[in-house]
């Protein structure tokens, strides 16, 4: 069975919800799904995961949520070959337009030296999930499995 993992931040509530619908959609489509909470993710997260997966807020002026950053130091050491991956921003274009889903940028850069294979484009939702960002998730969700 595909197993996948979800590795999310949130501080507000959105991110974890998008995470909420991440693990649905995989769900929907019969595939394995674990969401781990940031503290709880280490460099041995993804080792028996098909799909990786980071959804992440970004914190200050740009920078990785201080909860995701060991992990974060720790992705583009990793050795990933043979798995796929996907990123989700959650952000607020309106107060930080310098720094809209900056971490997500940086967890998919991240991800591009770990050998793993990007299955979908990095997805950038403001603030919440709404209806309309809840198909562009599934859409991301189904480019991973395809891939």
């Amino acid at each position: 069975m595909t197993v996948a993992k979800i590795v999310y931040a949130s501080a507000t509530g959105n991110t974890e919800g998008i995470s909420e619908i991440l693990e649905d959609a995989l769900k929907a489509l019969a595939i394995d799904v674990e969401r781990i909470e940031a503290d709880d993710a280490d460099d041995a997260t993804f080792d028996d995961a098909d799909i990786c997966i980071v959804a992440t807020y970004t914190d200050g002026d740009g920078e990785v949520p201080f909860d995701l950053e060991d992990f974060y130091d720790d992705l583009s050491e990793l050795e990933l070959e043979g798995k796929v991956f996907g990123v989700v921003g959650s952000g607020d274009s309106e107060l930080y337009p310098d720094y809209f889903c900056q971490a997500a940028i940086d967890f998919d850069q991240a991800f591009e030296k770990t050998g793993a294979k990007r299955g979908a484009e990095l997805v950038k939702i403001e603030n919440d999930a709404d209806d309309e960002d809840e198909e562009v998730l599934k859409a991301f969700v189904t480019a991973l499995t395809k891939a």
